[in-house]
């Protein structure tokens, strides 16, 4: 028998809150065996939330973390899986390469601002 996890067991070993992994469950992304009121989750539960907890880190919204991870087939060749990550990977690179080159632009151009601003302080105020 593989064992099995409670969602207070899951919550303390990812470091998220109880309320997160239902809400993934509420979302589907994740279903639980029931026993009563108990949650009951299994070891392809727990890889389920450790992908989707991946994928929020590297800056996938849910929807296409899911929509890779719902792509896997275990008995079969996941090579569209994998393709579909790289994409979004690549996508998310260059987004990100974007924005850094927009910071990048701000900050010189607050060094800009403030440089002008101080040369157009009279002689006495430079020494502040």
């Amino acid at each position: 028998m593989s064992k099995t996890y409670s969602i207070s067991e899951l919550a303390k070993e990812f470091d998220i809150t109880t309320r997160t992994i239902r809400f993934y469950e509420d979302k589907g992304m994740i279903t639980p065996q029931r026993n009563g009121q108990t949650r009951i989750y299994s070891p392809a539960d727990r890889t389920k939330l450790k992908l989707i907890l991946r994928g929020k880190r590297l800056g996938f919204s849910l929807d296409e973390s899911f929509a890779i991870i719902d792509m896997y087939n275990p008995k079969g060749n996941n090579a569209g899986q994998l393709h579909t990550l790289i994409d979004g990977i690549r996508e998310r690179r260059l987004a990100l390469q974007r924005q850094m080159k927009e910071l990048q632009d701000m900050l010189q151009d607050l060094d800009d601002a403030e440089q002008r601003c101080r040369e157009a302080l009279p002689d006495a105020d430079t020494a502040s």
